[in-house]
């Protein structure tokens, strides 16, 4: 979906375990993908993107001790990002009522009107 050429990392130093392998490689992955200038994708989703997610999308990922793992994964998390934000719900279309609902909702109403009215009378308080 999206082209390889358009996404660009950077790698760096992650923190958490891994001992001295963590602290003379970089496993941290920085995925950074410009919507605006991509050619991969249609010039409506476009539009979608950059109204949901901005021009740019960031995605930091130091989860394994392995650059490639954490790469993987980044690419994954775009994509799942990028399909849930194409995603649009259809708009709701409001019911109405039907008969035999809007008799008993008036029925009700009627028993309620009723009990109150009896508890007003003199007599309640005898």
């Amino acid at each position: 979906m999206i082209n390889q050429n358009e996404i660009s990392f950077r790698y760096s130093r992650s923190g958490g375990p891994g001992g001295q392998h963590s602290n003379k490689v970089n496993t941290r992955v920085e995925l950074i993908w410009n919507i605006s200038e991509s050619a991969s994708i249609s010039e409506a989703n476009k539009k979608l993107l950059l109204s949901r997610l901005g021009p740019r999308v960031r995605i930091v990922v130091s989860q394994y001790r392995s650059q490639r793992r954490n790469k993987d994964l980044a690419l994954e998390r775009l994509m799942s990002v990028v399909e849930k934000n194409l995603r649009t719900d259809p708009k709701r279309i409001a019911s109405k009522p039907s008969a035999s609902a809007k008799r008993k909702r008036i029925e009700q109403k009627k028993k309620r009107g009723e009990l109150k009215r009896q508890r007003n009378s003199a007599n309640y308080l005898d």
